[in-house]
């Protein structure tokens, strides 16, 4: 009795301590964690670094009973798979109500792009070129997230991937350095807001540390081997941004990089991101990463994975029991520093008081709120605009877009009627069937039903072709023909790395049926596909290309707004589509070699070519097209030398010279010519996207400084080099220089 006395007296005492406002400095709060870790035992502290899983049942969520008993036990420090308010306060209750010490759980989930409002995929948001719209879905996910009792997303992905093979190309922002900086910090602010003791605001986490978008062809979770050049001057950077935006957690990669499994990596985790970039938050491992040692065959047991992870620098194990049934015996045997479990410890108490979780355990655990957050009109507009601004029009010979709202359309194709494919790989909590809206839906908005000819014509993935004369004879009464076409969710995403990234089953036959039986009929090819497709037969066949991803919730009247001109697409890609898979990898900032094709006769023996394809790709990072066209010129440069201390001013004349107010994203690209490691062709260095009336004409001015000139080089040093450097500012990456500056 007496010892249950002076629990409760010590609960009391540290609720008022726990009552200090989360948003307090670290230091503010430290006194507390230390009190606090004075009174857990080692097995305490141990379970702050387990995360177990919950599961889904038809009746909701529910929890492994063995887990259930750690969290009694205080075995379990975070818990995954478990939403809604109901189910993360009844966890809750058992961690805070019935447990010595009463330290609340944390919460995580994959919130990847959108958790009930499900906005456009992570690559196809990238394609919109905005900053704030990337920041402002973000924000949406974390209030339904935190609505339903999540405190954590295990995103963004800040992957860069430049092989369209590996299905989780879909979860990152492309193959691009710099913009993907950019919107690692949008993700981070939408997520984690401006005040994480708001109960609005969930904890980003960045993934995967590092180098699992070079997985060897293109074949997820396999090796990673690069030079410390590469991995600085294009995996790094990514993640750097991410913890100068003040991210709180990151996750590790499944792959090995040069030989050492990430995930029990020392030089990455304490030597980089903890010494170098000086990251205060904790690192959790990805599902079972740490188990993964063994195969690896970096760990000889799950005992000797538990050391490497930890010596590592990873805080928290999630999924893999090795921590749990491992840590203590390491200190004990002297193998592990306690020291080391106390720092990981304390980190992750340190992100549950910054949530304001020791304040309110139950903060994000309210119905009421629940069911006034989910679904809020606002976020529905909002990702209606999303799936708009995210859609590429790869092609549109003849005008056949924007479709004409008198027009009778033929609607072929397995993804016309789609309500379940269409929210994509990582959809998170949305509702696949009650809320997503079709491209049929969508169009219903704009057109009468007798307007509208359906024919399914073909499943996604079989060979049956029995539907084939249905969807010709509706495209011989149609105006128009519009193929809603691509790829099955579970195509991308993790585990589904595909060898042959054509349109899949028997879709490419019926397009060419379609366009033998129509052969004067403008045809409108919509897909939807998580990876850039090898589209070299179909282009030839369609009139119109729109690349639609896949748009989420309200991607069918998102994307019905492109169609018929209420949103004029300005989307670009942000990864290269190639000719084929043999190009594979291809991006547009590779570097030269000693024997580039020269462009006057790119079919040149003895050069850097292929003898069966041009080395060009079928669409190049950053194409885009608009119903309107934008004119430039004019480029000036405010100085053709400028010092290490100077600014260089460029600018560039837009007009909009079409019939169509629309939308330009405005691309800065540099090419140093000369270094001390060979530089890329073309870097992208800036981008603006503006507004442009039909007929207006705007400046666009950029500013460049040392900083933009910057590269890790063979020293890993941090330096911008004196000499000549190319610079242009274009619709895309397929131009030729023609403006120099020197730095001197």
């Amino acid at each position: 009795m007496r010892a249950r006395h002076f629990l409760i007296a010590s609960f009391i005492f540290f609720g008022c301590l726990w009552t200090l406002s989360a948003q307090n400095a670290p230091s503010k709060y430290e006194a507390k964690i230390d009190s606090l870790m004075n009174l857990m035992t080692l097995e305490e502290k141990i379970g702050q670094t387990v995360m177990y899983g919950g599961g889904w049942a038809k009746t909701g969520p529910f929890v492994n009973t063995d887990y259930e008993k750690y969290i009694r036990e205080g075995s379990v420090g975070a818990m995954l798979n478990v939403y809604t308010s109901k189910a993360t306060r009844d966890l809750q209750k058992i961690a805070v109500e019935n447990t010595r010490l009463g330290i609340p759980l944390l919460f995580g989930y994959d919130v990847i792009h959108g958790h009930r409002t499900i906005f456009p995929i992570n690559l196809a948001l990238s394609g919109s070129w905005d900053p704030e719209l990337v920041e402002l879905t973000s924000r949406i996910a974390a209030e339904e997230a935190s609505a339903e009792g999540l405190h954590w997303t295990f995103a963004p992905m800040l992957d860069i991937a430049r092989d369209p093979r590996w299905g989780r190309i879909s979860e990152g922002a492309g193959e691009d350095v710099y913009l993907t900086n950019v919107l690692a910090k949008s993700y981070v602010k939408g997520f984690q807001g401006d005040d994480l003791s708001k109960n609005n605001t969930i904890l980003a986490c960045a993934k995967h540390f590092v180098g699992y978008g070079a997985a060897q062809a293109g074949r997820d979770y396999h090796t990673v081997s690069m030079g410390e050049d590469e991995l600085r001057n294009v995996y790094l950077p990514p993640f750097k941004a991410a913890v100068d935006a003040g991210v709180e957690t990151f996750m590790t990669a499944f792959n090995e990089l040069n030989g050492v499994p990430a995930t029990g990596n020392k030089l990455i985790f304490r030597d980089i991101l903890r010494n170098e970039w000086d990251f205060k938050g904790f690192v959790v491992s990805d599902y079972t990463a740490i188990n993964e040692l063994i195969p690896h065959g970096f760990a000889k047991d799950s005992l000797d994975a538990a050391r490497l992870a930890m010596l590592a620098g990873v805080d928290m194990d999630m999924m893999g029991h090795v921590y749990r049934k491992n840590l203590k015996k390491l200190i004990e045997e002297g193998e592990v520093s306690e020291d080391l479990v106390n720092e990981s410890c304390r980190k992750i108490l340190s992100a549950k008081f910054k949530l304001g979780l020791f304040e309110d355990p139950y903060r994000y655990s309210d119905e009421k709120r629940q069911q006034e957050t989910i679904y809020k009109p606002q976020f529905l507009k909002a990702a209606r605009d999303a799936a708009a601004a995210s859609s590429v029009l790869l092609k549109n010979d003849g005008n056949a877009l924007p479709l004409e709202k008198s027009a009778t359309i033929a609607l072929i194709g397995p993804l016309a009627k789609d309500e379940y494919h269409i929210n994509g790989n990582w959809g998170g909590a949305g509702d696949r069937k009650g809320k997503s809206v079709s491209i049929y839906e969508g169009l219903q908005e704009y057109l009468e039903d007798s307007q509208m000819l359906y024919a399914k014509g073909c499943e996604l993935e079989k060979d049956d072709e029995s539907g084939f004369q249905e969807a010709i004879d509706v495209a011989k009464k149609a105006d128009v023909v519009l193929l809603v076409m691509g790829e099955s969710y579970h195509m991308s995403g993790e585990a589904a790395s595909r060898t042959d990234i054509r349109i899949p089953g028997i879709q490419p036959k019926l397009i060419k049926k379609i366009r033998e039986a129509v052969p004067n009929k403008k045809i409108v090819l919509l897909l939807m596909n998580g990876r850039p497709l090898d589209l070299s037969e179909e282009i030839g066949q369609v009139d119109a290309i729109l690349e639609a991803w896949y748009p989420g919730t309200m991607g069918g009247s998102g994307v019905a707004d492109v169609l018929f001109g209420v949103y004029n697409p300005s989307a670009k890609l942000t990864v290269t589509f190639p000719r084929n898979v043999g190009q594979i990898p291809i991006y547009y900032n590779m570097k030269n070699t000693g024997r580039p094709i020269p462009e006057s006769n790119p079919k040149q023996d003895y050069k850097s070519n292929y003898i069966d394809s041009p080395n060009t790709p079928l669409f190049v990072f950053g194409h885009g097209l608009s119903y309107t066209t934008f004119q430039y010129s004019g480029l000036t440069l405010s100085s053709a030398h400028i010092g290490f201390n100077d600014t260089l001013t460029a600018r560039v004349s837009i007009t909009n010279t079409g019939n169509y107010d629309g939308h330009e994203v405005v691309q800065l690209y540099i090419h140093d010519k000369v270094g001390s490691i060979t530089r890329p062709v073309k870097e992208l260095k800036g981008f603006q996207k503006i507004f442009l009336k039909k007929r207006e004409s705007k400046i666009v001015t950029f500013n460049i400084s040392v900083e933009d000139l910057k590269f890790y080089n063979n020293n890993m040093e941090y330096v911008a080099e004196a000499g000549e450097f190319e610079i242009a500012i274009a619709p895309s990456s397929d131009f030729k220089f023609k403006h120099l500056f020197t730095l001197e």
